[in-house]
């Protein structure tokens, strides 16, 4: 097949001007001028823009095990409906969580037929499994993820420290990488429980220090065995001169923020509205804009959703009290048009977007065939209208709880293309490994059932 899609704004790498792609068998083949493209181009509006396929790298989709919760078509129907092209699935929250190759295979397989963007995955690092961590990486897992407090489910147990200089040690050796869930247990501990409606008291049952306290520990040991880690989610903008000095003396740190911590503030949130809980949560409104400025400033490396969706009853929407939620944000499907808004309102342009939601993730999770539109990558584009306004609804999640419902946001999706096709709910995805050369291939070994 062959496509070609011109636009008057089109974001490359060194900037945006007006061009046509030209793909050929799901592979960008040229970059022209925007007059040359044959008759039967795809010319987009003088007011749309052609945006390379995001990357989401931090997606729970809890298939198998909690598929209630989210499944893959819905959760990469959604992340399509916004602009995603490439997600990569969590460990964690599935049955069995991705902490073997076996466990990876199962998934895998779950995922066959019933995808309609790329997914890849990460393994997880759990006390006791870093012996199986050659295996996963064989298998195609593009990293590994940790959590240094309970996950909230008990089969992916957290690591202790010694567990974390274990994993790290293992992974340093293949130059492999470790995403952390960065809160420490002892701080929390000794925070005030949280319970009923209260959002402040939520907001103070995970205190900025955990964060911090965490942080400094996975530095620590990120330093003494020259291992590559990332920081997922930072909602405290206070981490963030950690982050720099520790960067700065030669750590190999990366580190994510997401949507929410970058729309919503703590002082906006209403009490009993427990669709909001999230771990970290989400903080006064100085983090906010101090994470914005961090992301500016190059100190934050990458935007992506950390959709972690749960049914309504989990939500506990029916008594309103965090205590008992489920901690988790659903908002694949909203990410771009929620970072959009935050981004034009503080004269941020779309480049600077794109950098942060499919350059960074791709590169992060080891995949160079997305994130950029180039010459040799995968076709995988999006139609963007910037000034469009509109309000939350119509969600692909399977549970459409999300606090950005009913909210307004500027920017839509129109069209999204996977390597060169429109992508209409058909199944077009296909599974990656690390260093998926960009073909769109499955990667080697078929996933047994």
């Amino acid at each position: 097949m062959s496509l070609v899609v011109r636009a008057r704004r089109v974001v490359l790498p060194h900037g945006e001007r007006a061009a046509a792609v030209h793909t050929e068998d799901g592979r960008i083949a040229a970059i022209t001028a925007f007059e040359e493209a044959p008759g039967d181009a795809v010319t987009l509006d003088d007011d749309q823009v052609l945006l390379p396929g995001l990357v989401d790298s931090h997606v729970h989709v809890n298939e198998p095990g909690r598929t209630e919760w989210e499944g893959f078509a819905t959760a990469t129907r959604a992340a399509a409906a916004g602009g995603i092209t490439t997600i990569v699935d969590m460990p964690l929250n599935s049955i069995p969580p991705t902490i073997t190759a076996e466990a990876l295979h199962v998934k895998r397989a779950a995922a066959m037929g019933q995808i309609s963007i790329d997914v890849a995955f990460w393994g997880g690092a759990v006390p006791g499994n870093a012996g199986h961590f050659g295996s996963m990486i064989e298998a195609g897992v593009v990293g590994f993820k940790c959590f240094l407090l309970d996950s909230g489910v008990p089969e992916f147990p957290p690591l202790d420290d010694a567990g974390l200089r274990a994993a790290l040690t293992e992974l340093a050796a293949v130059d492999g990488l470790l995403l952390a869930h960065a809160e420490d247990a002892e701080v929390i501990a000794a925070a005030p429980r949280p319970a009923g409606p209260s959002y402040a008291g939520f907001l103070a049952s995970r205190p900025r220090a955990a964060e911090e306290s965490a942080i400094g520990r996975l530095v620590a040991a990120a330093r003494d065995t020259g291992a590559r880690v990332h920081v997922v989610h930072l909602a405290d903008a206070g981490a963030l001169p950690l982050l720099r000095a520790a960067r700065a003396d030669g750590v190999r740190i990366t580190v994510e923020t997401c949507p929410h911590y970058l729309t919503f503030t703590a002082e906006e949130v209403p009490d009993g509205a427990t669709a909001f809980k999230c771990c970290p949560p989400i903080r006064e409104a100085a983090h906010r804009e101090a994470l914005w400025a961090g992301l500016v400033d190059g100190d934050i490396d990458l935007v992506v959703s950390d959709h972690s969706p749960c049914t309504p009853e989990l939500k506990r929407l029916d008594v309103g009290d965090f205590g008992q939620a489920w901690g988790g944000i659903a908002s694949v499907q909203v990410s771009l048009p929620a970072v959009w808004t935050g981004a034009r309102a503080r004269g941020i342009t779309l480049g600077q977007v794109v950098r942060w939601m499919a350059e960074g993730p791709a590169r992060l999770a080891g995949l160079p065939g997305k994130g950029v539109i180039a010459v040799g990558r995968d076709a995988d584009l999006v139609a963007f209208a910037p000034e469009a306004h509109g309000r939350v609804g119509g969600l692909h999640h399977r549970n459409p709880v999300t606090p950005y419902a009913g909210r307004d946001l500027v920017g839509a999706v129109l069209q999204t293309w996977l390597r060169g096709r429109p992508v209409d709910g058909e199944p077009l995805g296909r599974l990656l490994s690390r260093g998926s050369p960009g073909t769109g291939r499955p990667p080697p070994g078929r996933p047994r059932p």
